[in-house]
């Protein structure tokens, strides 16, 4: 017999996370690839002059230049951290997996639309977004540490 994995909760776990990496790896690899090909090329040449190894290449010339790209991007993800693909885990949720498979946005569809409680469910939704936010101030703090005060959206 075939084994049911979207019915088991250890292996929903793993479909989620993995579907996800593929999912953003195209769009993730372009954006660095293009912050790498912004780092001047001299830089490494003067590394290379200086006797640094592709390690210390790596991480005195590569990291500091994608770093700016990094606090961005770590700042939009901070935004949509508690939505955690909503589309996703509706679609993968089920019976047998819906005790690791709850999350806030589907508790607050279900609670909202499908039994009725709407005012309870905008609740929900607005601490939702309260917290959403405060993440995203957060992050933007910590980008700004990061990157000497030069780098953060706000």
């Amino acid at each position: 017999t075939a084994a049911n994995w979207m019915g088991s909760e250890t292996a929903f776990k793993h479909i989620y996370v993995w579907s996800d990496v593929w999912q953003n790896l195209g769009f993730n690899s372009i954006i660095f690839i293009s912050a790498l090909a912004g780092i001047s090329p001299e830089l490494h040449e003067a590394a290379v002059v200086d006797g640094a190894s592709i390690l210390q290449r790596i991480w005195h010339v590569d990291i500091p230049g994608v770093l700016p790209t990094f606090c961005v991007l770590l700042i939009m993800r901070c935004g949509t951290l508690l939505s955690m693909g909503f589309e996703k885990i509706l679609l993968l949720q089920n019976d047998l997996n819906l005790s690791v498979s709850e999350l806030l946005g589907t508790y607050v569809y279900k609670m909202g639309l499908q039994k009725g409680k709407y005012s309870f469910a905008t609740a929900v939704g607005l601490f939702n977004s309260v917290v959403s936010f405060l993440l995203v101030i957060s992050a933007n703090f910590v980008s700004k540490r990061l990157s000497d005060d030069t780098h953060g959206i706000f």
